[in-house]
């Protein structure tokens, strides 16, 4: 098969900031070959053609390329042939399919860049990275290209994420519930042994969404509890607060 050569020489990140400016650019590229520019990606992405990539670049733009010719390669690299599906899928899902590898191949880069950073500073990143849509979520409407995520309250369990469990969920979920799973509203003074490993639903009264998390410990004395978003963000609840308002749902199981 035949590689490319990358030609495009830029010395690399080496700061938290620098590293998710890096990151930011290369997904503002992708999010315009997955939108505003998609026609054009989508005549480049010609089955007929060998394998192909769709990189991001850190000046921006986006390109549809051969994969690089390096072995190992520079950097990681996306998703190789794309343009393989394109004809044998709905267009809409199909840009959906590139948006999820896109997602998975900006934190390989970004955490690539960020591999001699101490513990502080790959959570710093992460947070960064993390404070903005992915590009699947802007190509599916549910948030805008430079919005950062809303930082909601910590006490009503606002973290708008999918149980770590990725397997035995949907995918709506990263989106949320417009209604709770089967199971039951947890009671202000309800026992919390309910809630020792469980799969629980928080509800987020700003867009009137139930988010999955799971319960990973918990402090019968205080009443809280510590759950586990799929972002890998782990929280502190004040179970009481957030049941007096209705909006635990514990999940059957």
């Amino acid at each position: 098969p035949r590689f490319r050569t990358r030609s495009r020489t830029m010395e690399a990140p080496r700061t938290v900031e620098d590293v998710f400016d890096n990151f930011n650019a290369r997904r503002e590229g992708l999010i315009k070959a997955l939108t505003t520019e998609n026609s054009s990606f989508y005549d480049q992405c010609d089955p007929d053609k060998e394998n192909l990539c769709l990189y991001g670049n850190p000046d921006g733009t986006w390109e549809v390329q051969l994969p690089a010719e390096e072995v190992p390669p520079e950097l990681p690299e996306p998703a190789l042939g794309i343009n393989f599906a394109r004809d044998g899928m709905q267009r809409k899902d199909w840009l959906a399919l590139v948006a999820v590898h896109s997602d998975a191949w900006l934190m390989a880069v970004a955490f690539y860049y960020g591999a001699k950073f101490d513990a502080k500073e790959r959570e710093k990143l992460f947070k960064s990275i993390n404070s903005m849509p992915t590009v699947y979520e802007v190509l599916s409407g549910k948030a805008s290209a430079g919005k950062p995520k809303a930082n909601k309250k910590a006490a009503a369990a606002t973290a708008p994420a999918k149980k770590a469990r990725m397997d035995d969920l949907p995918v709506v979920t990263a989106a949320g519930l417009r209604k709770p799973s089967p199971g039951f509203i947890l009671p202000a003074d309800g026992n919390l042994n309910a809630l020792n490993n469980a799969r629980i639903e928080l509800f987020w009264p700003d867009d009137g969404m139930w988010y999955s998390a799971e319960v990973v410990s918990l402090n019968n004395r205080a009443r809280s509890a510590k759950v586990l978003y799929a972002t890998g963000d782990v929280e502190t609840l004040s179970i009481d607060e957030i049941a007096a308002e209705g909006h635990l749902n514990v999940c059957d199981q």
